[in-house]
Parts: C-alpha cells; sequence; structure tokens
C-alpha cells in the first residue's frame, strides 16, 4: 500500500506544471515559472552566495540553506502563484502556494527568510516566533538581505 502511495505522490510532483513549464527555485525568494521570473511577496531571504554566523560563531551558507528550503517546499506538489503586483525590476510579486501550504509563509516560519516590505499580521507572527525559536537565519548572527544587497552588490 505505501510503494503505490508514493508511486502516485511521484507521479503527482510530475505534473503538468512540471512538465509544461520549467519551473524552479533561483534563490530563496526568486523562482522561475517557464520564461516569468517571480519573487515572493512579502518575504527577503539571503542572497546565494550570503553567508551567516551560527550562535558558535562558525559561518555557513545561509543563501543556499534558503534555496534549499525554496526546493523542498517547491517539491512537496503543484505550484500556484497569485500575482499581487510588481517589483522595482517589473517581475510578478506573487504569493505562492502548494496547495492549502503559503511557501512565502513558510520560508519565513522556517527562518529561511525575513519579513519584507510588508505589514501582513501573518508573516510578522511567523518571523517572531521563527526568531524566538532560533530557525535559520535566527540560529545565530546575519546581516539583512536588503543591507547585504546595497553593500555587496
Amino acid at each position: 500500500m505505501r510503494l503505490w502511495f508514493f508511486i502516485g505522490v511521484f507521479l503527482c510532483v510530475s505534473s503538468e506544471v512540471f512538465a509544461q513549464k520549467r519551473v524552479y527555485a533561483i534563490d530563496g525568494d526568486s523562482i522561475k515559472l517557464g520564461a516569468q521570473n517571480v519573487r515572493l511577496a512579502h518575504i527577503d531571504a539571503p542572497e546565494y552566495y550570503q553567508t551567516c554566523r551560527r550562535e558558535d560563531k562558525s559561518s555557513y551558507n545561509c543563501g543556499i540553506k534558503a534555496k534549499e528550503k525554496l526546493e523542498s517546499l517547491m517539491k512537496l506538489g503543484e505550484l500556484d502563484c497569485k500575482t499581487i503586483g510588481k517589483d522595482i525590476y517589473n517581475r510578478d510579486m506573487c504569493e505562492c502556494f502548494v496547495g492549502n501550504i503559503n511557501i512565502n509563509l513558510e520560508m519565513v516560519k522556517s527562518g529561511w527568510a525575513v519579513v519584507y516590505r510588508s505589514d501582513e499580521k501573518m508573516y510578522l507572527e511567523a518571523q517572531k516566533e521563527a526568531k524566538q525559536a532560533r530557525f535559520g537565519v535566527w540560529q545565530g548572527r546575519f546581516m539583512k538581505p536588503e543591507l547585504y544587497r546595497i553593500l555587496f552588490k
């Protein structure tokens, strides 16, 4: 029975969206849907090459970790993105879901993204809880991605 369940899950992951459009994470807060570049709304994840420090002061590549977390969420099923605006680079700003899972919110809950230019209560609460639990980037010290971009790009 379990084998059939896993086969069914595999077939769902290989669903129409993935078969017809190339869908992949660019970094922890941007995805490519076919030819469309999408920026995840309300969040900002570490830049791909950004490093952070753990509590023991050892460094790790938090940008890659953020991308890996986003990829793991995208693998849960068919991606459905709802455009809520445009960013300064004319990319669609979207809230993306896999089923009823808001992957933008999950990135903040897991600590691999911070709230960005948003006063949405659910995002602010998720960030507060991730910070208290020391999840993701909150496990040590990090530079906010917005500041990192200003200083290093």
